[in-house]
């Protein structure tokens, strides 16, 4: 397996879109790949496992043929596989993903040794997604090869710590890779991730708003018309505390009193057509502060270029800091 580094070398930007519940599908995940960028995905989005496998195949077969066509080579592909004894897809799906060799496995919920080592077996990495030291410490102790450090600020399920003490406590026992998530939404915000000594960046709310994403038009507009304080850190709506759009919430009959509440709010008479679980992430949209950056929907090849460009812009500024108080 290939160091850490030499992976980050190969990409065009160092970034991640991160893997997004009912948002993130093959196509999102293809063009970022041809694209310079890793592309994730949930493996729950498919609701079975043979529809997973299918997924897989199609992502395979797409940037094979890119490769063909093109020379180029794609970046890597992940998926976010959920590790929780109330996930009874977690086992097939892994086995789906040893079959087929998916280059990144990015665990939730728990960090394994046993998953750790199936991965790493044919040659993949397992990243893990951490919001305090003690669940970076557990992953750590895993083998993982790399923590995506989900700071305050961030979409779906978020930490509550700022990112520089996050890091700094995450590096002090942590030597491979570290990758920030949180507020993440421009080119700038990228190379500022880098300067706060992250190895790669990790972006969700931003990729929602691409046009190979799977989210309702409605879901887009919604992010462009709301800035960081519309974002809402709730438990009320799956009992894990989130962040969700203030909107979406007003628009479900929800009040304030009722998302302020530490437990879980009774969504089942809200629509009869999907479960309250199912209901939380269809019908009330999460989205990370990071929305006060975005202003419109580009596709992932118009987004990507619009970030190499402020990120490089970035650099340079800082470039020149070094020159004025070297």
């Amino acid at each position: 397996m290939e160091t850490p580094s030499k992976f980050i070398d190969t990409l065009s930007l160092p970034l991640i879109a991160a893997p997004m519940f009912l948002i993130s599908g093959p196509l999102m995940v293809i063009e970022c790949c041809k694209n310079g960028i890793v592309g994730t995905f949930p493996a729950l989005n498919q609701r079975t496992t043979e529809g997973f496998e299918a997924w897989l195949v199609e992502i395979k077969t797409a940037l094979a043929a890119f490769e063909k066509e093109t020379g180029k080579k794609a970046a890597p592909f992940g998926v976010n596989l959920i590790v929780n004894p109330m996930n009874t897809r977690l086992q097939p799906d892994l086995e789906m993903c040893i079959k087929h060799e998916v280059p990144m496995i990015i665990t939730s919920l728990g960090a394994v040794p046993e998953l750790v080592d199936q991965v790493h077996s044919y040659g993949g990495r397992v990243f893990h997604d951490v919001i305090k030291r003690r669940h970076a410490e557990k992953a750590a102790a895993a083998g993982v090869d790399g923590l995506i450090v989900v700071a305050a600020g961030a979409g779906g399920h978020a930490g509550t710590l700022h990112p520089i003490p996050l890091i700094h406590e995450i590096k002090s026992f942590f030597d491979k890779t570290v990758i920030l998530s949180g507020c993440l939404s421009t080119g700038k915000d990228i190379a500022s991730a880098l300067q706060m000594g992250a190895d790669l960046a990790y972006m969700g709310t931003r990729f929602i708003n691409v046009t190979e994403s799977i989210a309702d038009p409605k879901y887009r507009q919604m992010i462009i018309d709301s800035k960081a304080e519309d974002i809402v850190y709730t438990a009320a709506i799956s009992g894990v505390h989130g962040s969700f759009l203030r909107p979406s919430l007003e628009a479900m009959g929800l009040t304030e009193k009722e998302w302020s509440q530490a437990k879980k709010v009774d969504l089942s008479d809200a629509d009869a057509t999907f479960d309250a679980e199912a209901q939380a992430w269809k019908t009330l949209w999460s989205a990370g502060q990071g929305v006060t950056a975005i202003k419109d929907t580009k596709s992932v090849a118009e987004l990507v270029a619009t970030l190499k460009e402020e990120f490089i812009a970035a650099l340079e500024q800082q470039y020149s800091y070094l020159k004025k108080y070297q």
